[in-house]
């Protein structure tokens, strides 16, 4: 066991210790946790050769230098945006597939993350980097969010950002899942889980009375008829299927849901039944994903 393991491992206890007494003191110990990034994860070697053949440049996001990346001339851009701990190098295959059918591909690593500098990060920079893309961009053909980037995508439309569908690949329905799945790892209790989520609220959205229904794609859903994608596999270890079925139930007949089996939360966004739906969703819509027929995932509709 390393010594970050074994100070990890005392963090948790002191504060499951803290919860005894009280809630909001357990609070306080788990925020610093909560919002830890971690390592920077690398470059894999699959991914490699699209990662560097990328055209880079520099975003102002927030009073910090963060690093954008684009593939592709055509004439129809589409916007990859990638999780907690994540970098935009994770889509490279979704890159090399949209690619080869003529589409133009930005993406970014907000502070802390790839090749951004930083030690700290949260969702506003999320917001911002999109925010400043869109500014730089126009509007998306398409958005196409990883995991917590899936989220902080939909907020961001919901918020004004212009797209034309958003392809949501295992990612949460709402924010408090974050808070609520935390706490469970650390094993405390809902009121501690609320103090966290509290506590949260007020050192990073404090302007906001009640931020957590902006984060909230149940609640809110995307805009009138905006098509949607969920792609989501049954053995998420880090984000539970049921968030996709949530998500996809919320949007009605415009929102299809493909389910993997064995591609896990980060391999999904190499695995072929994800990549297949994604491109014919982009080229097609949902009627692209339709016409796919029996793949080797679950395409589900509503009706």
């Amino acid at each position: 066991m390393s010594i970050t393991d074994v100070a990890l491992g005392a963090q948790v206890r002191a504060i499951r210790l803290a919860e005894r007494t009280s809630p909001e003191a357990a609070a306080a110990l788990a925020l610093p946790l909560f919002m830890r990034v971690g390592p920077r994860l690398p470059v894999r070697d699959g991914d490699r050769a699209v990662h560097e053949s990328a055209r880079r440049s520099l975003l102002r996001v927030r009073g910090r230098d963060v690093i954008a990346y684009e593939w592709g001339s055509g004439p129809d851009t589409i916007l990859l945006v990638h999780g907690w701990r994540g970098r935009a190098s994770q889509f490279a295959p979704i890159v090399r597939e949209l690619r080869a059918e003529g589409f133009r591909l930005v993406a970014f690593d907000v502070p802390a993350n790839g090749e951004s500098a930083g030690r700290r990060t949260d969702v506003r920079d999320w917001l911002a980097a999109i925010e400043a893309l869109q500014s730089r961009e126009g509007r998306f053909h398409a958005v196409i969010g990883h995991s917590f980037g899936a989220m902080a995508s939909a907020a961001a439309i919901r918020n004004g950002a212009s797209a034309g569908a958003l392809v949501a690949i295992a990612g949460m329905a709402d924010a408090r899942y974050l808070v609520d799945s935390f706490a469970a790892r650390l094993g405390v209790g809902t009121a501690t889980a609320d103090a966290l989520a509290d506590r949260f609220a007020r050192r990073i959205l404090s302007h906001l009375d009640d931020p957590w229904p902006r984060f909230d794609s149940v609640a809110h859903p995307l805009p009138e008829r905006m098509p949607l994608l969920v792609v989501h596999d049954r053995g998420d270890r880090e984000v539970a299927v049921d968030e996709a079925i949530r998500l996809h139930a919320a949007h009605g007949a415009r929102s299809r849901l493909v389910l993997t089996e064995g591609a896990g939360h980060s391999r999904i966004l190499g695995a072929d039944p994800a990549l297949d739906a994604v491109t014919a969703f982009v080229t097609h819509g949902p009627a692209g994903v339709d016409a796919l027929g029996a793949t080797s995932a679950e395409t589900t509709r509503t009706t």
